[in-house]
């Protein structure tokens, strides 16, 4: 069990990672959409891992993940409740430095509840 729980986490943390450092590429080229798509898949696998480091579990979908947020971790789920229509629009509108940084900046709050060197 020990080693199965090691790897959730290291999964949660390396995905996290990639999804930030990729990210982090994307915005520095001005592709705002996809630095936001990629910011927020960050923010999620670290809220995730905040979960699964809380509750010994992780959602497997938005929605259970919306749930647990909202009953168990409010000041988590604000955040999220916050960013995911801006990932949700990514697809039909044009997103701007400004709002991908503020994605960014809740990447980094998540990291550092988490742990997690980005």
């Amino acid at each position: 069990m020990k080693e199965e729980i090691s790897t959730k986490r290291e999964i949660l943390e390396k995905t996290a990672r990639e999804y930030f450092n990729s990210a982090e590429d994307e915005f520095k080229k001005e592709r705002y959409n996809s630095s936001l798509v990629l910011f927020f898949k960050s923010l999620i696998a670290l809220v995730d891992l905040y979960i699964f480091q809380k509750l010994g579990e992780t959602p497997s979908s938005h929605n259970e993940r919306f749930r647990i947020t909202k009953e168990n971790f409010p000041e988590i789920y604000e955040i999220i409740d916050k960013d995911f229509p801006f990932y949700q629009d990514s697809y039909n509108i044009l997103m701007s430095k400004e709002l991908v940084e503020v994605i960014k900046e809740d990447v980094k709050k998540l990291a550092e509840k988490t742990k997690t060197k980005l």
